[in-house]
């Protein structure tokens, strides 16, 4: 089994040079072919930026609490492929995911078949053979075109709007808003969290047009917190004291969104209690995000300007400095931003190479850490980084890790013992 799960991947990944393909034509015609899985499903749909993947854990994390069958659909994984596509909270397992493959590959061959619309099909595909009623699905990248885009969802749900992917989204904030928008579905309710003053008239202006019912964070559901606790409330909805699953202000944010969809999900009749919410939110977890691993080393994917700000908004709230940075972002990222965002609080950095086809070359991150004074050196190997931040720091010194999903996945992989399994449940 092994070495089938081998070569199915290589053939997985191998689709990846077709690009990215924004459009529903090719994955509407692949769905067909396999019998249209996610016509058989109740679906919540998440967009946006920063924030989708820790959403949709803690409202799995609440199926899972009130006993519902549920798939979760998350990209991409930290070490395992087979963690984008999760049965109550639990990947899924190689041999099932060879299976997929193997029934998916001659008809995704004939329609050259995009890495994502791929995956995209194997968990609906997956979810409907092991007779779940519900998914939860995150888009891959925007909204309007993504290949999850082709479901007709019970409940939208949008994270945070930032600036990302703006090659294919958009260098204003009001095109990603356009595009994460696309998701709305005539008279299908959408909930939003807080956003930016130029993201919300533009969501209001799409729910109008589709007669979504729109509820709005800070209008119809509310969140305030201290470090480890914050109360939600909302229609039918109070929450006082949650013991948040996820570290840092932003998270909390994130599990109100995912208690207000479970309270709206109450209202239409599935039995979801408070109980169940507020076990869902307690005890969910969304490793390398705001990830603390032993020896004092704090992991986080930041790999956006909104995301930094978030990481430094935590580091201020922890009061910690002087730390040793081991970084290193994509190519497409603006790296410039994201270092002026955690510099501040960096007593020495580690510039590497996350592994991905194209990154920001070493020089030009070291020269950007330079200019502030602080002490850098380069190692193309993220291993050797950690390595050497590990032997120049003092023992009360503390170790951060950020810049890449990519990065940290190969920092886990290296500290921890196995990482074979990822748990999302505490």
């Amino acid at each position: 089994m092994a070495h089938r799960y081998r070569e199915s991947l290589t053939y997985l990944y191998s689709l990846q040079f077709f690009g990215i393909k924004l459009g529903l034509e090719n994955i509407r015609e692949l769905l067909s072919r396999v019998g249209n899985p996610q016509q058989s499903l109740r679906i919540v749909h998440i967009a946006g930026t920063n924030g989708k993947g820790s959403t949709a854990a803690a409202l799995a994390n609440i199926f899972h609490a009130a006993n519902i069958p549920a798939g979760l659909y998350t990209s991409p994984h930290l070490h395992s492929f087979t963690e984008r596509i999760r049965i109550n909270t639990q990947q899924i397992d190689e041999a099932e995911a060879v299976e997929l493959i193997e029934e998916l590959r001659p008809h995704a061959e004939v329609l050259r078949a995009t890495f994502f619309e791929f995956t995209t099909a194997m968990a609906l595909l997956c979810f409907k053979r092991r007779g779940v009623q519900w998914a939860i699905l995150e888009t891959g990248l925007g909204g309007r075109l993504d290949a999850t885009n082709i479901v007709l969802s019970d409940l939208c749900l949008i994270t945070p709007i930032a600036l990302d992917h703006t090659a294919h989204l958009g260098t204003e904030l009001t095109e990603v808003a356009t595009e994460k928008a696309g998701i709305f579905k005539a008279g299908v309710t959408a909930i939003s969290a807080a956003q930016d003053v130029a993201v919300t008239p533009i969501l209001q202006q799409r729910a109008a047009q589709l007669g979504v019912p729109l509820r709005q964070f800070g209008e119809d559901y509310h969140c305030s917190g201290a470090a480890d606790t914050f109360t939600v409330s909302g229609p039918d909805l109070f929450l006082d004291k949650v013991k948040s699953g996820l570290s840092g202000a932003h998270q909390q944010q994130n599990l109100a969104l995912a208690a207000a969809a479970a309270s709206f999900l109450a209202q239409q009749g599935l039995d979801i209690g408070p109980d169940q919410i507020r076990k869902g939110l307690e005890k969910v977890c969304w490793p390398g995000r705001l990830e603390w691993l032993p020896g004092r080393i704090l992991i986080d994917g930041a790999h956006n300007p909104a995301g930094a700000k978030q990481l430094a908004n935590y580091l201020q709230q922890r009061q910690l400095d002087n730390l040793h940075l081991v970084i290193g972002c994509k190519a497409d990222k603006q790296s410039d931003e994201l270092l002026a965002a955690l510099l501040p609080f960096v007593g020495r950095a580690y510039v590497t190479c996350p592994p991905v086809d194209e990154a920001v070359p070493m020089e030009k991150m070291a020269q950007k850490v330079r200019e502030s004074g602080i002490v850098v050196d380069e190692y193309a190997d993220p291993v050797i980084a950690v390595q050497a931040a590990l032997q120049n720091r003092s023992a009360e010194d503390t170790i951060l890790v950020a810049g890449s999903l990519f990065l940290v996945a190969v920092v886990r992989e290296f500290l921890l013992p196995d990482v074979s399994l990822l748990d999302i449940t505490s």
